[in-house]
């Protein structure tokens, strides 16, 4: 039980992520989830867990680790689309 909250603070996190960073997240809610822990691996590489912790998932790192992958994803569907 405790995996699937986990997956489902991810995805909230790398959402509100894609809102703020320009560019999209292809894939829907799935690709979300796959974004959002991605993005809690690299923002805990980063900065550390900073800020408040909810079902495991730091939210401020998280956050901002989603933030770049989904940057770097935006930034890459946009090259493969441009080479097309």
């Amino acid at each position: 039980m405790s995996i699937l909250l986990f997956l489902l603070v991810a995805a909230l996190c790398a959402s509100l992520a894609a809102a703020v960073v320009p560019g999209r997240i292809p894939g829907g809610f799935l690709a979300a989830m796959v974004c959002g822990v991605i993005g809690a691996w690299i923002g805990g590489h980063l900065v550390g867990p900073v800020g408040p912790v909810l079902f495991g998932v730091p939210l401020l790192s998280t956050i901002l680790g989603s933030g770049i992958f989904v940057f770097g994803l935006a930034c890459l569907s946009q090259v493969t689309h441009a080479e097309a």
